[in-house]
């Protein structure tokens, strides 16, 4: 049976940055000598917040972190008891609970926020999440609106139409939008900060972000390779962490350059993160994360490899030619958080990210994490699967749980529907190699 190889260095690396992050978070909260910035990792503009010294912190990543280390169950239920539904984002009532737990969270002591920075991009359930956040820290709340992506039919998933076209003015007029809105906000951050904008150190920081979007880039497109040399679902999500919650920083960058050299050696060696190979596959949504070793299993047993997934993509598409731009830092940042992530993209874009995949990543299947408490990602997932099941033929797999919630996850269900797919598809294989045998 094939089993995942630990990935030691990145793993580790990984592991020091992010205590070392969570370490800063716990000293601003007991010193109160710094101030902080809640955002959320879509699309954000964390490098024009560093650059008047806020520290970033995401709620989001607070949760996740809870329910990787299979704690948020009682902050969920917390959040309950104050009148969250069940059916609420698992996310936004594990962070209510946090919150109502005195911020103190097994892995840190959170700080309370100077600023409350909410850049919503595609999920509505954000911005009552915030302004609920900001009505219980009665912290200022900076609401970003940023437009839902509107592609014309002659538009791609890089964002480029016809000239002329209604999408060109459009979105012209959406990244003016976005700047003015960028240009309020640093007015928000000099009167909390007391602080003047200073250009040349987000420029600074914009260098930063820009050179580990170009790794992070080169290092996805690593798993073109046959083996991939990781698997860009579960491994991708060691790297997320400091892509995320540490882009614009040097400590970043020289995280990426190792993960670059690393991967680098291992597609030279044809090191595959199982023993074997077998199966090339695609996954669409977040992962169940108090569960995520036990969902990795499903799918190493069979051999099965991520060489995509759109969750790696929530923060930012890189791979696809968004970098940093110091040279245009406000006009770059609004482009990245109007067209350049996972969650302000429509279906037709979405679906046009996984075809790609599947297609130049050369994968054999499609599976689709349908998650219960999200609805950013679970609408529309049926259709998804009936789309590149019966109309590409691209074999898929919809199975469904939730992201935080651990009373949504049934292994056992799991498993009887990963193992009954696998056979299914080791049999197709078979047919396929031994027709193309005999020809």
């Amino acid at each position: 049976m094939p089993k995942a190889i630990h990935q030691g260095l990145i793993h580790d690396l990984q592991k020091n940055l992010m205590s070392h992050y969570y370490e800063k978070l716990t000293r601003a909260a007991e010193t109160r000598q710094e101030k902080s910035a809640w955002m959320l990792i879509s699309g954000n503009p964390v490098e024009l917040v560093r650059a008047f010294g806020f520290l970033p912190v995401y709620p989001e990543v607070n949760a996740l972190q809870l329910g990787v280390r299979k704690q948020a169950l009682p902050f969920i239920l917390k959040a309950e008891e104050r009148g969250y539904s069940m059916d609420n984002c698992a996310y936004v009532k594990a962070d209510v609970g946090l919150y109502f737990s005195g911020l103190k969270a097994p892995f840190a002591t959170i700080p309370e926020p100077s600023l409350i920075l909410c850049n919503y991009v595609g999920c509505g359930v954000y911005l009552q999440w915030f302004e609920h956040l900001a009505e219980y820290t009665n912290a200022p709340i900076f609401n970003l609106d940023i437009p839902t992506v509107r592609p014309s039919a002659s538009e791609g998933l890089q964002g480029k139409t016809q000239a002329g076209t209604a999408a060109d003015h459009s979105n012209a007029a959406d990244q003016r939008y976005v700047m003015r809105q960028l240009e309020e906000l640093i007015a928000v951050c000099e009167r909390i900060t007391h602080r003047d904008f200073d250009e040349a150190k987000l420029r600074r920081i914009m260098e930063f972000s820009r050179e580990t979007g170009e790794l992070w880039a080169q290092i996805k497109a690593m798993t073109r390779t046959v083996p991939s040399p990781f698997d860009a679902f579960f491994d991708a999500v060691t790297m997320m962490g400091p892509l995320y919650c540490l882009r614009g920083t040097e400590e970043c960058l020289d995280f990426f350059r190792a993960v670059h050299r690393e991967m680098t050696e291992r597609v030279e060696q044809r090191i595959c993160p199982l023993e074997e190979e077998r199966f090339r596959i695609v996954i669409e949504g977040p992962p169940p994360w108090p569960f995520l070793r036990t969902f990795r299993d499903l799918f190493s047993k069979w051999g099965a490899v991520a060489v995509a997934s759109t969750y790696s993509t929530v923060g930012g598409l890189w791979e696809f030619g968004f970098r940093h731009d110091p040279d245009r830092p406000l006009e770059s940042i609004s482009e990245h958080m109007l067209q350049y992530n996972l969650t302000n993209r429509s279906f037709l874009q979405r679906y046009e990210q996984i075809r790609r995949y599947i297609t130049e990543w050369n994968a054999d299947a499609l599976i689709i994490h349908s998650v219960k408490s999200c609805r950013l990602f679970s609408a529309g997932q049926g259709d998804m699967r009936e789309y590149f099941s019966k109309e590409l033929g691209i074999p898929t797999l919809l199975v469904e749980s939730d992201l935080e919630d651990p009373r949504y996850f049934s292994e056992a269900q799991m498993r009887n529907r990963v193992d009954a797919f696998f056979e299914s598809l080791a049999h197709r294989k078979s047919v396929r190699d031994r027709e193309a045998g005999t020809c």
